[in-house]
């Protein structure tokens, strides 16, 4: 038997790289830390690459009993300009506009510090849209902990199942999704490398653009 297809109840979206991008006000400032704690700068890549855990998970691994020192020096620099550098991702205003048209509640779940998220969100004017921002040190644990998406979804009479979406474009936004038993998605613009074999999104697009036209021809087909 053929499972039914049905739109998606809520739509949970990852911050960075998937609605937004802020990559240089981040590598500056963890630079700017790894200087005042003797440590060798980062190039870009190496940022991009491994900057996806929460702090409160990677910086103990990083710099040992002053990792809250070191979070205290990183804070006070990304404070001081991540509004200026922040950009949002190209079609992600008339996505958002579309899926909240569609009656389907919006959240975000990252792991980029709450106060920061939630700024950079009003910041772009989106917090109209969204239900619940959730970032990380929110929830009990962070992604890719389910616990988030847990929080996110809390009060809004939404339970996790496939018909809850989180959209992210790293493995560890896919781990979070199969860890909360809700749909996988998948923002990615090349082939999926091994990195997300161990947990396959259950749909990947190119672009935001490509999801907005999956779910307005998913929306057509269901209606008629």
């Amino acid at each position: 038997m053929t499972e039914q297809v049905e739109f998606p109840e809520a739509i949970i979206f990852d911050w960075d790289d998937t609605l937004a991008t802020n990559w240089q006000s981040i590598h500056e400032a963890l630079n700017a830390t790894l200087a005042a704690m003797d440590h060798e700068p980062w190039s870009i890549e190496k940022t991009r690459a491994n900057v996806r855990r929460s702090m409160r998970e990677s910086f103990p691994e990083m710099f040992g009993d002053q990792w809250e020192e070191a979070a205290d020096i990183f804070y006070d620099h990304i404070r001081s300009k991540h509004l200026e550098t922040l950009v949002s991702l190209e079609f992600a205003t008339e996505l958002l506009e579309q899926i909240a048209a569609a009656g389907v509640m919006l959240g975000i779940v990252s792991n980029k510090t709450g106060y920061l998220l939630r700024a950079e969100c009003d910041h772009l004017g989106w917090t109209g849209y969204f239900t619940n921002i959730v970032g990380a040190q929110d929830a009990v644990k962070d992604k890719p902990a389910p616990d988030p998406i847990f929080l996110c979804l809390e009060d809004t009479g939404i339970k996790p199942s496939r018909h809850t979406w989180y959209v992210g474009d790293a493995p560890t936004d896919l781990e979070c999704a199969h860890n909360a038993g809700i749909t996988a998605v998948l923002i990615k613009d090349s082939a999926i490398t091994s990195d997300y074999e161990r947990f396959p999104p259950h749909h990947h697009f190119e672009n935001l653009n490509k999801m907005a036209i999956f779910l307005s021809n998913m929306k057509q087909n269901l209606s008629k």
